[in-house]
């Protein structure tokens, strides 16, 4: 970003900030992240999914939702890259992303919530992934 002349100086030096600052289209990106965080139970659907890999159907279940709302909550999180797909001939498995943005995301809900993440709990009490 070139410099730009403040209107008022009032002793900060902002202007190195000033020249490392991301793109609006960088922070836009960002806003469309924590868009997600407005509905609690797209943050369900997406904490599970931090934890499986499951159909619509199974989810449907797992948080006492129809089909179509949590087909709606799927179509969000996956336009913002934080879960992905695969098909097995005619079901569609949905899981998170491998991505830093949903890594960061997953574990700062359970902090946010104060959940242990059950692999978090498991390296805690010592479990070896292979058990």
């Amino acid at each position: 970003m070139p410099d730009i002349p403040l209107p008022h100086n009032h002793g900060q030096t902002i202007e190195q900030e000033l020249r490392h600052m991301p793109s609006v289209e960088n922070f836009q990106a960002v806003a469309d992240v924590f868009k997600q965080l407005g509905d609690g139970s797209r943050i369900r659907i997406f904490w599970l999914l931090c934890h499986c890999e499951e159909c619509v159907i199974n989810l449907s279940a797992m948080v006492n939702m129809s089909s179509p709302a949590v087909s709606h909550h799927l179509k969000q999180l996956k336009t913002t890259g934080l879960i992905v797909n695969r098909r097995e001939g005619k079901e569609v498995y949905y899981t998170a992303s491998t991505t830093e943005q949903a890594q960061l995301l997953h574990h700062m809900i359970e902090h946010m919530v104060e959940i242990t993440c059950p692999s978090e709990k498991n390296k805690k009490e010592g479990w070896n992934e292979s058990k």
